[in-house]
């Protein structure tokens, strides 16, 4: 049995005897869906066409999977191959499970990206030549759509920033390696720069950074939640000033990149007529010093903890959380029912080439709605290890697509502890065991690509073949993320509630109303759920204009 399988197998057999009320069940299903993608997978997106869009860097040097028709990219500036006939983008086909290799110019490693309320990708920046380049990628069904590259589209290099779409439709680009700013694109003119940001350098650990690829959540009213390091604010970006700063993270030990951890803004619910709560969770993460000692040969433990407050509070504090599995380099990833799912990762290191050990094999699921200590439930592990450069994003039919893994310079397959993995992944939640399959509601209508308003009565029909509980039926809004670096970026769920009525032999329909606030529900492409006692149906895409 692969040691660190094992090693898993173990903790969960010792979990009973933890202080800590962990559920033990050790649920959900691994499928290997591609042995070989071409390339590993470090950035992911979903498009409203069910395909995804993957990346890593063009200076791994040449990849698995060779470009199209001969064509070949010729890069005098880039660091490892000048002319690479070989593809570091791809696009997968979830219906099809297929490859499609497509072709950037440019160096797009460890960049960012959103998705823009049309449907089309914008990603911006990377390293060298490509840390100002901003590339589009508009979706089509035919084969015929890439990359298009805008060379200085960007006011600053952005390598390691983190992108928020906004509720004017454009992006927010903040910070990146030695980028104490932020910046807007589009542009409303050729003369717009970027604006400083003091909580970045306020938030700089001396030789460690510890505070790039900020967690970044559009709250409620209109401002942005702010996370480096181990603190946060809440910042009117349109004026630039600093609506409110938050109590540090007890303990104050680092949770940003390379001390790795992951975060979510939880569920959102409209209730219609109140004020909405918003609450935060950060996970996982590495000690002060680990990452020095990492790059000294001395792998720390990393954090066991969750932190969570409500953003919304007239005086918000952090309450802590025991997870039952330290985890750096983790992804969080909101599923259709609420429940958020703590995947990838190492127990030991931080991010970095070389500096990740014991890989953290079982996912766990953490429970928002379920009392303090009841809330995190382990699931079956994976056997292969995701550590530096994995990810993991939701897809359409509540499976949770995974891949990546490369923690070295180059693309490196032998002679290491964790070879460089092309490899994709599914975990399916215990939501799609077959023996739930009475359960699970399937819409019948809208139809998918359905356009919504803002605050309009929706009706969404739906059949179960089982028994109904019309008191635990609920409607999600989830907005897809771009996924890089254990951050989900522009993920974001809406729980909308609605009364249930019968319209047919194993047929229903709920009457819901959507968002009302573009603050609350930002304009562009969702996956809209029904959800009955916790088991979600297939996903259909609405857009929000």
């Amino acid at each position: 049995m692969h040691p660190f399988l094992l090693r898993q197998l173990l903790i969960l057999l010792l979990l009973p005897f933890s202080r800590k009320m962990y559920t033990r069940a050790a649920v959900g299903k691994w499928d290997l869906l591609r042995h070989n993608i071409g390339i590993s997978a470090m950035h992911m997106q979903l498009l409203n066409n069910d395909k995804v869009i993957i990346f890593d860097r063009t200076d791994f040097g040449p990849s698995n999977i060779s470009l199209p028709n001969g064509k070949c990219r010729n890069d005098p500036n880039d660091a490892v191959f000048q002319n690479d006939c070989t593809a570091h983008s791809v696009e997968y086909d979830v219906a099809l499970n297929s490859i499609r290799p497509l072709m950037v110019l440019t160096d797009v490693w460890c960049s960012a990206a959103a998705v823009m309320p049309n449907g089309v990708l914008v990603q911006t920046g990377g390293f060298n030549d490509g840390e100002r380049t901003v590339r589009i990628y508009k979706p089509c069904n035919d084969d015929s759509c890439d990359w298009q590259e805008i060379k200085n589209g960007l006011a600053q290099r952005r390598w390691y920033a983190t992108n928020h779409i906004l509720p004017d439709g454009r992006q927010i680009i903040i910070g990146g390696r030695r980028q104490f700013n932020y910046e807007f694109y589009p542009k409303k003119s050729s003369a717009e720069k970027a604006y400083n940001l003091p909580f970045l350098v306020q938030t700089t650990d001396p030789k460690s950074e510890n505070n790039l690829y900020p967690f970044a959540f559009l709250n409620v009213d209109g401002n942005l939640f702010l996370f480096a390091n181990n603190r946060a604010i809440l910042f009117d970006y349109m004026k630039g000033v600093v609506v409110r700063t938050y109590p540090a993270v007890p303990g104050g030990d680092p949770r940003s990149y390379p001390s790795t951890g992951s975060a979510v803004l939880l569920p959102l619910k409209n209730l219609g007529g109140g004020p909405i709560d918003a609450d935060v969770l950060v996970c996982g993460g590495a000690p002060k010093g680990a990452h020095i000692n990492a790059q000294n040969g001395n792998f720390v433990r990393a954090l066991n903890t969750c932190g969570r407050i409500r953003i919304t509070d007239p005086n918000p504090v952090w309450a802590m959380e025991t997870m039952p599995l330290a985890r750096v380099m983790g992804d969080m990833v909101l599923l259709p029912n609420g429940n958020v799912l703590i995947i990838n990762g190492a127990s030991k290191g931080t991010a970095g080439w070389e500096l990740g050990r014991d890989p953290v094999l079982s996912p766990v699921i953490y429970r928002p709605e379920n009392p303090t200590g009841s809330r995190f439930e382990v699931q079956n592990p994976s056997t292969k290890p995701r550590m530096y450069h994995s990810a993991a994003i939701l897809l359409r039919d509540g499976r949770v697509l995974v891949g990546g893994n490369n923690p070295h310079t180059y693309y490196n397959f032998t002679g290491v502890s964790f070879p460089t993995d092309l490899t994709l992944e599914a975990f399916s939640p215990s939501y799609l065991n077959p023996n739930s399959t009475n359960m699970r509601p399937q819409i019948v209508s809208p139809i998918s690509w359905t356009t919504i308003e803002y605050q309009q009565l929706l009706v969404v029909q739906f059949t179960i073949s089982g028994m109904l509980n019309k008191d635990l039926v609920e409607v999600t809004m989830v907005a897809p993320s771009f996924t890089t670096h254990s951050f989900a970026m522009n993920q974001r769920l809406l729980v909308l509630f609605g009364n249930v009525t019968v319209v047919g032999k194993s047929s229903y329909q709920v009457a819901v109303m959507t968002p009302d606030s573009v603050n609350l529900a930002l304009r562009g492409y969702y996956l809209l759920f029904v959800v009955h006692q916790d088991i979600p149906s297939e996903g259909i895409w609405v857009q929000i204009k």
